[in-house]
């Protein structure tokens, strides 16, 4: 289901419709439905602050952003969100995607659990990550309207349990390679589902390393 906020919409043509149908088909209905309402919060915060970015491209890393989450799309050991960006690399490199947008398209992914930076960036890559933040989080929930917010829901629906639903999906597709998760907020995710984790620690890396002093 598509829909119009004030010129708000998924954008109409082959590349979108290609990008859709291959999220569908790779990602759960709850990691499908989460990644549309990102593309929605972060093309609408771009309009109220002023951004202003390639609908295609901001759509094409909104949508592939969790793709690293995903079975069949996911490494032995790359960060997750790495694995999604490689996705979205090779996809945009088939269909002769300028290389310079596909490094944005590249680094809105991998950067999009990276609290403080992208938002100092191109704006494909801020949005990314104020789209994340907004569905997963709730940051900036009050700048959106309940019109916006209800249409948007309405179109893509949250899970009854969506803040445990989401954790989850995160520690499925991250707990096979813990080490990735190190300096990360996924470190969190882990912490919260698996009592024997540790988390790297960098003081004691820096103590180990091979420099003597």
């Amino acid at each position: 289901m598509t829909i119009d906020l004030a010129g708000i919409r998924i954008p109409d043509s082959k590349l979108a419709r290609e990008i859709m149908e291959l999220v569908q088909d790779a990602e759960s209905a709850l990691l499908f439905h989460h990644s549309s309402r990102v593309y929605y919060w972060g093309a609408l915060a771009g309009k109220r602050r002023g951004l202003r970015s390639d609908p295609e491209l901001l759509y094409a890393g909104a949508m592939f952003h969790d793709m690293g989450l995903t079975h069949q799309h996911s490494s032995a050991d790359e960060r997750f969100e790495v694995d999604g960006a490689n996705v979205a690399r090779d996809f945009l490199r088939s269909h002769g995607i300028a290389q310079q947008d596909i490094d944005t398209v590249w680094t809105a992914i991998a950067l999009h659990t990276t609290p403080g930076i992208p938002k100092h960036m191109h704006p494909v890559v801020a949005l990314v990550t104020a789209g994340v933040e907004m569905d997963v989080l709730g940051l900036s929930y009050a700048e959106y309207s309940d019109v916006e917010r209800e249409a948007v829901v309405h179109a893509h629906p949250r899970t009854a349990h969506f803040k445990e639903d989401i954790i989850q999906a995160f520690y499925g597709g991250i707990k096979h390679k813990p080490e990735t998760t190190f300096g990360n907020v996924k470190a969190d995710v882990l912490a919260d589902k698996d009592p024997s984790f540790r988390r790297g620690n960098f003081c004691s890396v820096i103590r180990a390393s091979a420099w003597r002093g």
